[in-house]
């Protein structure tokens, strides 16, 4: 799990955050909650009207799938600068200027055109991958005592907005906005105003530490293990995100209406609530994680492909089935960085790495989905997609499982591995 370095202002007595009120944080945790639900709205709730957004817009299935694609390829993209911007301004500002990119980038999609339809999905991303990175940091630094606890309530919120925005927003297009799927989709920044109003006073508040010297390990871009982590990060990250874009059109293209396959996705997704918080604490206990990632990408394909050419009466069972997988297979992309660390600066360290170049990688997943639909007219040659995605995650599975710690070019790890603590 990505985390910011702690710096010797934060462990100073007189640090604005070192003992903070009761108030203060019982204000701050709700926040940071309130902050993870709108990371995701963005791209459920495009995927659930996305043919009517073809329809009016004369998108082609090539154009849909790089406005499905392009928020993920933020994630990755802005990921890579948000630590550095968190030591220059401190990262309750940036952070506040994150939630304002995901509100103004989720309200012009209101306006209904193409071109600023595509240009807003990519400011959102760019927030929601600022937010990404620097909130399991402040969770880590503000809630040491309680760390598992909020990171549990803060994937809870992560998967809560984005089971709302899949299975709320066809019927609010239909019963609050009539049809007008601009405005429906603009309506998700409302939530995302509310925690802004919340957040900036807090953010204003916050004094900015200085930067400074810190010291860090080696380059990890050499480390054979560190790149099986971050391939099964951007892996499963593919597989998820192309259920979140496409599941949904593909399950009205086999007869369900809108509605019916925006709650397939939802409850796939709040599947995975349990299983995301069960997995660290399961994948901790292991001796390796090897057998438990073959199986998560397992689950998960049969699950899809079950979806794709399975009789729609076993829908619901298929969608908990993918759930437990998917929920499980991100829950451990994020255990493995901290169990494949050796030390808090390599964790964020690889956490960077896993999440900046993973996001990148999965960015193609629901591209080339798309794009085989828009070649052959049907979903089903997917396929063939979702089982080479599904048989490379479980080879980076398994050697991102073994029982080993990366190691910086300029840092070499010495004695034995040992396993880190989740």
């Amino acid at each position: 799990m990505s985390s910011l370095p702690s710096s010797p202002a934060n462990e100073r007595p007189g640090a604005p955050f070192a003992a903070p009120s009761l108030a203060r944080q019982w204000l701050l945790g709700v926040s940071l909650i309130l902050i993870a639900f709108n990371l995701r709205p963005v791209f459920g709730s495009i995927s659930v009207l996305l043919p009517e957004v073809m329809r009016d817009t004369g998108m082609g299935p090539s154009a849909a799938s790089l406005l499905t694609t392009l928020p993920l390829l933020c994630l990755g993209v802005f990921a890579i600068p948000a630590p550095a911007l968190a030591r220059r301004f401190g990262p309750e500002r940036v952070l506040l200027g994150a939630l304002l990119l995901i509100c103004v980038g989720t309200l012009l999609r209101g306006t209904g055109h193409l071109p600023v339809l595509f240009a807003s999905t990519a400011m959102a991303g760019a927030g929601i991958a600022v937010g990404n990175v620097l909130l399991p940091g402040l969770v880590k630094r503000d809630f040491p005592t309680r760390a598992s606890m909020m990171t549990g309530l803060y994937t809870l919120s992560v998967c809560a907005g984005a089971s709302s925005s899949t299975a709320f927003t066809v019927p609010l297009e239909r019963h609050f906005f009539h049809g007008e799927w601009a405005l429906t989709l603009a309506s998700w920044a409302l939530p995302a105003a509310l925690v802004l109003m919340l957040w900036a006073p807090q953010a204003f508040a916050a004094k900015p530490i200085p930067a400074h010297a810190q010291q860090r390990s080696g380059s990890l871009w050499r480390d054979p293990l560190a790149w099986q982590v971050m391939g099964f990060m951007g892996l499963q990250s593919a597989l998820a995100y192309i259920v979140l874009g496409w599941l949904a059109p593909l399950l009205r293209e086999r007869g369900l209406d809108g509605a019916q396959a925006g709650y397939v996705v939802a409850v796939s997704i709040l599947v995975q609530l349990m299983t995301c918080l069960v997995t660290p604490s399961i994948a901790a206990r292991c001796r390796d994680q090897r057998a438990f990632g073959v199986t998560l990408a397992v689950v998960v394909c049969v699950a899809m492909l079950a979806l794709i050419f399975g009789p729609l009466s076993g829908r619901w069972v298929w969608a908990v089935l993918l759930g437990c997988g998917q929920g499980g297979a991100f829950a451990l992309a994020l255990t493995l960085i901290v169990l494949r660390s050796p030390d808090p600066g390599t964790t964020a360290q690889l956490s960077a790495m896993a999440q900046g170049g993973g996001y990148i990688l999965a960015s193609g997943g629901p591209l080339l989905a798309g794009l085989l639909r828009g070649w052959t007219g049907s979903f089903e040659s997917s396929a063939a997609l979702l089982v080479i995605l599904s048989l490379a995650m479980a080879a980076c599975g398994w050697g991102a499982g073994r029982r080993l710690l990366v190691q910086g070019a300029a840092k070499p790890a010495s004695g034995t591995p040992t396993r880190a603590a989740v």
